[in-house]
């Protein structure tokens, strides 16, 4: 298996991370090998093992890990205690300051956000589409946070593996929002090859938000989920192959006791 720590949140004590790739998994064909999502047509059973295999990873029990039905909203939950899968909470970002549970975030090719406020013993972990980035998804979970405790300011985030910019090919209206948003959004877009489209950096963005937020301490994980099919899940990559589905990517974080 393979787990991607970031030098940033490593050292922080207390807390344990890893944004998993989908090697070191039983899932087969498309699903190969660390699908750990529900949502995906794969079989439930390989991805309960896949889950457990992640959670085993952090050092953690499969039934301490927590994830969502996500649709790229600004919802977020404040986890308590575990829940079972099948009792998702529809939101797009988790905060606790509770040991003993792993909060998880599904991805193929948005990008996944975890965030530690040591200091405070608050954690958070949310995911970052286009849609919940401009819409604040990460400003949202950076004050559920704060209502625990948290300060910004001692917040470390890693912005963990994501779509490129060099694989994120948008048409000519996607530019619009953000440019409404703010015209220095701007730098975020280079033309693409094709006529009147562009090449969009998600995993920039993300981090640009994170520092309106008030985060001081941000990291990126150079990967690109789109152009790496041996180590990641891309939903990009799918459509573009024309398969029918696809696996998710995991991304963890937790306290520890």
């Amino acid at each position: 298996m393979s787990a991607i720590e970031t030098d940033l949140l490593g050292p922080l004590r207390g807390v344990r991370h890893a944004f998993l790739t989908r090697e070191g998994g039983v899932s087969e064909g498309i699903y190969e090998s660390l699908n750990c999502g529900f949502g995906s047509k794969d079989d439930p059973a390989h991805v309960a093992e896949n889950r457990r295999r992640a959670a085993a990873a952090l050092d953690v029990p499969a039934d301490a890990l927590v994830t969502a039905y996500q649709t790229h909203s600004t919802r977020v939950a404040t986890v308590e205690q575990p829940h079972k899968a099948d009792n998702a909470p529809e939101v797009d970002a988790m905060i606790t300051d509770r040991p003993g549970v792993a909060l998880g975030i599904l991805t193929a090719d948005c990008a996944p956000v975890l965030l530690a406020d040591a200091e405070a013993r608050v954690i958070g972990a949310a995911h970052a589409g286009w849609r919940g980035a401009i819409s604040g998804i990460v400003e949202e979970t950076v004050v559920a946070m704060t209502q625990k405790g948290a300060q910004p300011a001692r917040i470390h985030a890693a912005i963990g593996p994501c779509i490129g910019p060099r694989s994120y090919e948008v048409g000519p209206e996607f530019p619009a929002p953000f440019l409404a948003q703010d015209e220095a959004n701007a730098r975020y877009f280079r033309p693409s090859s094709r006529a009147d489209h562009y090449l969009f950096d998600l995993p920039a963005y993300v981090e640009s938000r994170l520092y309106a937020a008030g985060v001081r301490a941000v990291a990126r994980l150079p990967a690109d989920t789109c152009a790496e099919p041996e180590r990641f899940f891309s939903y990009r990559r799918t459509v573009l192959e024309g398969r029918r589905d696809y696996g998710r990517l995991l991304s963890i974080i937790a306290l520890e006791d």
